[in-house]
């Protein structure tokens, strides 16, 4: 499973939603998507622009969990 941890982040570098989507260059729904975990897929684009703006990198955000355990 494949677990999003966008707003840990976000939080540990004191970013608002507003802040960030305007930041990326996407609507604030949509990094709410991406917060509780309801996206489908990221564009590797959006997910550099994301890394670059919270100065992290990708595995920050992104993490696998195995089902299993």
């Amino acid at each position: 499973m494949i677990r999003i941890t966008l707003n840990v982040v976000m939080a540990e570098r004191n970013i608002a939603t507003g802040e960030l989507a305007k930041k990326v260059g996407i609507t604030p729904t949509n990094i709410s998507i991406l917060k509780t975990g309801k996206a489908k897929a990221i564009r590797f684009s959006t997910l550099e622009k994301i890394c670059k703006v919270l100065k992290c990198q990708p595995g920050d955000i992104i993490k696998y969990e195995d089902d299993e355990q």
